[in-house]
């Protein structure tokens, strides 16, 4: 399948190179990968692989701006984020056709996406200059206490595919606004939004070497090389729990400050006195948006008893009505998933849900011909051995499992080891406030099926990792708190 005109044009303006220290170079070893289109399986772009000496190189370069861009007032690295976010607006298109074409995601998604991320922009532009200290008397009486706060220094961002701008810009935007320097791998699958971004930065009057990107299909050893090194001051990686877990191990050789966004397997709780309209449209939401591929996905649908029937029905027709197709092309409701082996684990996860007694409402098999499709799925009356209540399914598969009770519907619903996010429907306050405190999840959305948003604390608890993207928390995790005594004469 030819690419169109403008998806050409786009591609061609991305620079194919690692962009270190300002300049746009091949790789030392002259080694390049390929970059798909999921939709169709060919080849949109070829980008350098980076070695670890261009990561150590591209160390190197944030380590060398670290003091002046740390220096740099407030003011002026506001107005760059803002410079920043202004022209992220102003191409938007372009950056969601980019998206929709290497990730997959359906192009209206991708807008929302360019939407989200350049939140992230506009907010940590905001907290720049507002980052706040303390001055006072201690208790004793014998002298005054200065907290300031100074910046962590050179940090090392890894991003996922699913999200290739949002995740990039929640982790560069606060490290900026703190003044702090950094290097970003983006995910192999996806890393030319993430590419055209740092281009971005640069045309808003980002210093050289402030951000540097390095792509590569050798992860592994490039991260180790990286955090290994003692220059490095902090890690930030979004991704899934096993690969958090190592990188925390490597991490803490060098007692690196991490935050970690990891897995997670939300619970979707629909009560019997849920307003069923409002229970589907979230469910929609929180279970397809991104084709599934989301860690705030919802993952288990757990249904009252007394309304499974209606609602399974209700979203049944909805699914059955989704227009699939590629995600550039404009009207599609399901994208392409981003690799066969996404596709496979898919189809793996169905037929164990109906070997434990689910039953297909609708979908259920993968699409024959180009690209990693999957029909979009209803499982109704999943079994407590399926694995889809253990597993992430990361498609677009809703499986329901019926309770009886409201304290059953908190036990299956806190019976995981993650806890990013979960989503209760409840007309009933008191039960709404209860289930605040007893759902076991960083994150909930109370009669809503989207909780994301640049100006609210981004995190999970138990393992879905440590630490918060977004707010005002997401400023302070890259800054260091400095107390000084200062005696009174």
């Amino acid at each position: 399948m030819a690419l169109k005109p403008n998806e050409q044009e786009l591609l061609d303006r991305v620079e194919s190179g690692l962009g270190i220290g300002g300049k746009w170079e091949a790789s030392t070893s002259g080694a390049t990968f390929d970059v798909t289109d999921p939709a169709t399986g060919e080849v949109i772009k070829t980008i350098a692989d980076a070695t670890v000496e261009d990561a150590v190189r591209a160390l190197d370069a944030a380590v060398e701006a670290q003091e002046e861009w740390g220096n740099t007032p407030t003011r002026v690295r506001s107005n760059i984020l803002r410079r920043a976010f202004d022209l992220l607006m102003e191409r938007k298109e372009e950056f969601a056709l980019l998206m929709a074409m290497e990730m997959g995601k359906p192009i209206a998604e991708a807008r929302g996406e360019v939407v989200y991320g350049g939140e992230f922009l506009r907010w940590f532009s905001e907290e720049a200059v507002r980052v706040q200290g303390d001055y006072r008397q201690n208790p004793e009486g014998t002298g005054n206490m200065v907290v300031s706060h100074i910046p962590v220094g050179p940090c090392y961002f890894i991003t996922p595919w699913n999200f290739p701008l949002a995740m990039a810009t929640r982790k560069i935007a606060p490290a900026l606004a703190a003044g702090c320097t950094s290097v970003i791998k983006p995910a192999a699958l996806t890393p030319l939004t993430t590419i055209f971004f740092v281009q971005l930065l640069e045309e808003a009057g980002l210093p050289a070497g402030v951000v540097n990107v390095v792509p590569t299909s050798k992860s592994s050893a490039q991260s180790s090389a990286l955090l290994s090194d003692p220059r490095l001051r902090k890690l930030s990686f979004t991704g899934s729990t096993p690969v958090g877990v190592k990188l925390l191990e490597a991490a803490a050789q060098n007692v690196l400050r991490t935050s970690m966004e990891l897995g997670g397997n939300a619970p979707f709780v629909v009560f019997e006195d849920a307003d069923l309209d409002k229970a589907v449209e979230g469910a929609m939401l929180a279970k397809f948006r991104n084709i599934g591929q989301a860690c705030t996905a919802a993952n288990r649908i757990i249904v009252h008893e007394s309304v499974a029937d209606e609602f399974a029905r209700r979203v049944g027709e909805k699914v059955a009505a989704m227009k699939i197709g590629r995600g550039a092309d404009e009207g599609n409701d399901i994208g392409a998933l981003v690799e066969e082996k996404a596709v496979a684990n898919t189809a793996r996860l169905v037929a164990d849900a109906v070997e434990t007694g689910g039953t297909i409402v609708t979908g259920g098999e993968p699409i024959d011909g180009p690209g990693n499709f999957f029909q979009p799925t209803v499982i109704d009356n999943l079994g407590p051995q399926a694995a889809i209540m253990r597993e992430e399914i990361f498609g677009p598969v809703l499986g329901i499992v019926r309770f009886s009770t409201e304290d059953e519907a908190v036990e299956i619903a806190n019976n995981t080891e993650y806890g990013l996010v979960s989503y209760v429907f409840t007309e009933n306050l008191a039960r709404g406030h209860r289930m605040i405190e007893k759902l076991e999840t960083g994150m909930m959305g109370l009669n809503t099926g989207l909780v994301s948003n640049a100006a609210a604390p981004f995190g999970g608890v138990k393992q879905s990792g440590i630490g918060r993207e977004g707010g005002f928390d997401g400023i302070h995790e890259f800054l260091s708190t400095k107390y000084t005594l200062i005696p009174r004469s």
